[in-house]
C-alpha cells in the first residue's frame, strides 16, 4: 500500500519528516520575486512562477535528507488557475526527485462531489477510454466529519490506485477542542472519529502494518496523541504542530510506535522562513531550510 512507500523511504533517510510547502509572498526572496515579475508581470501569473522557483529550490536541497512533501492547496488556490497550475507542476517535481507528496487540501463532501474530489487528487479524470491524472499526489488530506460517504470513494481509490489518506481527528488549532473535545456516547468525539479510522482501513493495511486511512494528529496535544497511538495500531499518522506553532521533539514522540514509526512530522514555515529567522542572505534560503530540516530530525529522532 501507499503508506508502505513512505514508511520505507523515512526508514532509508532515517528522518520522520515532512516538508510543508505553504508559499506566501511574505517568505519567498525578494530577488526570485523581482525576477519572475520582471518576466511575466506583478500578476497572479508571476506570483505563480516565483513560488515554483521558490519550491523546487527547496526541493532540490531537501530531497535527499526529507521523504516527503505537503503543499497546502489553499496557498496556491489562492492565485487561481496559475496557483493551482503551481500546485500540480510541484507535485510532479517533488515526485521526480523521489519524494512522497501529501496533498493538504482537507476535502470533505457526500456522494459523487467526493468522489470527483478523490479522482481529482488520487485518481484520474476519464475521456472515453483515456485517463488523465490531474494533481496525482500521493495522499490526500480529508474531512470525516461527513461520516462514512465522505470517506469510502477515497478509500475505493486508495485501493485502486495505491494511495493513502489522511483523515482529520484531532487537529492542532487551539479552538479544536470546540467540537473534537466534545463527549459523544462517554467519550470524546476525536476518539470516535480514530476509532472509524481504525474500522475504514480494515482491507487495506500493507506490509508495514498501517492501512491506507491515516489519521492527522496535532503535536499541540501530546497526551491525546500517545492515547491515540495505542487507540489506532494501524493508522499511520500525520502530525502538525511542529515548530511555529510550538510543538517540539518531546510532544511528537508519542505518535510514534514502539519501533519508532508509524509517523510523519510537518514543518511548514519552520523550514520554508528559516532563512529568515536565521538571518543568513535570501540567496541561501534552500541552504538555510535545508539546515533547519538536519536540526529537526536530530529533535525529533533523539526521542525515539
Amino acid at each position: 500500500m501507499s503508506f508502505d512507500r513512505l514508511v520505507v523511504s523515512i526508514k532509508e533517510k532515517q528522518n520522520p519528516t515532512v516538508l510543508g510547502l505553504d508559499p506566501q509572498l511574505k517568505f519567498v526572496p525578494e530577488f526570485i520575486q523581482k525576477e519572475a515579475f520582471a518576466q511575466f508581470g506583478a500578476n497572479p501569473e508571476g506570483v505563480a512562477q516565483a513560488f515554483l522557483t521558490f519550491n523546487k529550490g527547496l526541493i532540490d536541497a531537501l530531497c535527499d535528507i526529507v521523504p516527503a512533501v505537503k503543499p497546502q492547496a489553499a496557498f496556491y488556490e489562492a492565485w487561481g488557475w496559475q496557483g493551482v497550475k503551481v500546485l500540480q507542476e510541484t507535485i510532479a517535481y517533488a515526485q521526480q526527485k523521489g519524494m512522497y507528496v501529501i496533498t493538504d487540501a482537507k476535502r470533505g463532501d457526500i456522494g459523487t462531489t467526493m468522489a470527483a474530489y478523490a479522482d481529482a487528487h488520487l485518481g484520474v479524470s476519464k475521456i472515453g477510454d483515456q485517463e488523465f491524472a490531474t494533481f496525482n499526489g500521493d495522499a490526500l488530506t480529508v474531512n470525516g466529519y461527513l461520516g462514512t460517504d465522505g470517506i469510502k470513494p477515497a478509500v475505493e481509490l486508495c485501493k485502486k490506485y495505491d494511495k493513502g489518506i489522511f483523515v482529520l481527528v484531532k487537529t492542532s488549532n487551539p479552538s479544536s477542542g470546540e467540537l473534537q473535545d466534545k463527549l459523544l456516547d462517554g467519550k470524546e468525539v476525536f476518539r470516535t472519529m480514530a476509532a472509524m479510522c481504525e474500522s475504514w482501513g480494515e482491507g487495506t493495511i500493507g506490509e508495514q502494518g498501517y492501512s491506507a486511512v491515516g489519521a492527522v494528529v496535532g503535536a499541540t496535544y501530546p497526551q491525546q496523541l500517545k492515547e491515540l497511538r495505542l487507540e489506532m495500531p494501524h493508522t499511520f499518522f500525520l502530525v502538525p504542530g511542529y515548530g511555529a506553532q510550538g510543538g517540539g521533539g518531546a510532544d511528537v514522540a508519542g505518535a510514534f510506535d514502539a519501533n519508532g514509526a508509524g509517523a510523519i512530522v510537518n514543518s511548514s514555515r519552520g523550514l520554508i522562513a528559516a532563512w529568515q529567522k536565521e538571518g543568513c542572505a535570501a540567496e541561501d534560503f534552500a541552504g538555510a531550510a535545508r539546515r533547519e530540516a538536519l536540526r529537526m530530525k536530530e529533535d525529533i529522532t533523539k526521542y525515539l
